[in-house]
């Protein structure tokens, strides 16, 4: 089909002010908040399911590639059209379509943000835990199809954890629903779990029905400082065995601390060679009682703990993890934070082990690294700037990335945690996984056999 015939068909399916194929709005589109680039042909905004379907089906007819598209946050490239084709902007469906208080579940179109989702549920008494740093941002579809989480995943779990069925629309325009609204079932093969964190290869998500949690009466935080990262990563394994699971836990190391203070001196974050961030919700007993409980497994490790003092304490040291996206490259303005290595997983008792060898990367290829991250769960982000003129120091970060990727792999960890595969880290999966990714490519060969949906993506 020629490209002005494919123009009047898109047109024709969802109007005529919905569709762009101008230069300067395709390359908004050409990439996220990574270093991955790809410019559409097409920039579609659908309003409905039916829409989607009509497009994905046409696209499918005519072997063009298909990749949906939230709000552009994404850290992989996982939205960004990479082989060209169609971008789905599906920020335009953002309805709350269905608020069951007495089910604790809501549904949603995929649009939405997450903290639009949360603010609406806030005078029900309810919330969506799920709490990503870019949650003023990022859609829940977005969400969703890369299985993000955030601070509080330590006690609340991922995306996953919170999605009890899915509208889907196939790589064919087929329309399918997966799931229910019980709480539980096992009627069939668990399909919304196969396309949470598909990150959109296997279909195109249109709606969700999503699980809700009380919001808890209490909360408190409490701020450790350690001599060295190490430090604070027995400390976490001493917490975590101690019977306490913290709703948050937080890791900034020196270099963050330094960045954020630079970038806010107002926030005076001790001066320390790392610091952890504690969080304890529920009643007002149980946040007593965890809260003496993580002073005791730090006592022996921390050189000064300090619990917030009250609300506005509390929502200051929040405030001052959320600030490191935008302080990190603040050190050098010379240099620029580039998104590769920078979201490992690992098994909580290889956090020191980690830690340490973070260290001594950035100490082989004199390369700073910021280590911060929800090291709660495991996850680290081992944030690189560099100066991105420079050959040399490209060569530098991709070796110490790589370094940083099989360390964690060799020691049973993954090299994405929360921020998804897309293109930066398809390369690994291989590595990470063995014969399972086999198994993927059947997959996505059965749900997708021309391979229209994100090609370039996830290794498949």
């Amino acid at each position: 089909m020629q490209k002005s015939d494919l123009l009047n068909n898109l047109q024709k399916i969802v109007g005529e002010e919905y569709v762009s194929a101008s230069s300067a709005e395709l390359y908004c589109y050409s990439c996220d908040a990574s270093q991955i680039r790809g410019m559409p042909d097409f920039v579609v905004r659908p309003a409905s399911t039916e829409q989607v379907s009509k497009i994905v089906s046409l696209a499918n007819d005519n072997e063009i590639p298909v990749t949906a598209r939230g709000a552009g946050t994404g850290l992989a490239g996982g939205a960004v059209p990479v082989e060209g084709g169609i971008v789905l902007d599906m920020s335009s469906m953002n309805r709350i379509l269905e608020t069951d208080l007495d089910n604790l579940q809501v549904t949603i179109e995929p649009g939405i943000v997450q903290e639009k989702l949360n603010q609406a549920l806030e005078p029900s008494g309810l919330f969506f835990p799920p709490d990503p740093g870019s949650s003023a941002m990022c859609t829940l579809g977005g969400l969703i199809a890369n299985n993000g989480s955030g601070m509080r995943s330590v006690k609340y779990g991922t995306t996953r954890n919170y999605v009890l069925g899915l509208e889907v629309v196939l790589a064919d325009g087929t329309v399918i629903n997966t799931g229910s609204k019980a709480s539980k079932s096992v009627a069939g093969y668990s399909l919304t779990d196969l396309f949470v964190g598909s990150e959109g290869t296997l279909g195109i998500i249109t709606k969700a029905t999503l699980r809700l949690r009380a919001l808890p009466k209490e909360r408190s935080v409490l701020l450790a400082s350690f001599d060295d990262p190490e430090l604070a990563g027995q400390a976490v394994v001493k917490v975590l065995s101690s019977g306490i699971v913290p709703s948050a836990c937080e890791i900034l190391d020196r270099n963050i601390i330094e960045a954020i203070n630079t970038y806010d001196p107002h926030i005076g974050l001790p001066e320390a060679g790392a610091i952890l961030m504690f969080e304890v919700d529920g009643t007002e007993n149980t946040v007593r009682e965890g809260i003496e409980m993580i002073k005791d497994a730090c006592s022996t490790l921390a050189t000064s703990i300090r619990a917030a003092s009250d609300k506005k304490e509390r929502d200051e040291i929040w405030a001052a993890r959320r600030l490191v996206g935008a302080a990190v490259s603040r050190l050098d303005p010379l240099r620029t934070r580039v998104y590769v290595g920078e979201d490992i997983g690992v098994p909580i008792k290889e956090l020191p082990g980690m830690l340490h060898k973070v260290r001594e990367i950035s100490d082989e290829f004199k390369l700073p690294i910021m280590t911060y991250g929800h090291i709660g769960d495991g996850n680290l982000h081992t944030g690189m700037c560099i100066d991105v003129l420079s050959d040399e120091e490209w060569e530098k970060l991709n070796k110490a990335a790589d370094k940083i990727h099989r360390t964690a792999i060799g020691i049973g960890g993954t090299v994405t945690a929360e921020h998804g595969v897309g293109s930066a880290r398809a390369d690994y999966l291989g590595l990470e996984l063995g014969k399972a990714l086999d198994v993927m490519v059947l997959i996505k060969n059965a749900l997708d056999p021309k391979g229209i949906l994100n090609p370039g993506k996830m290794g498949v």
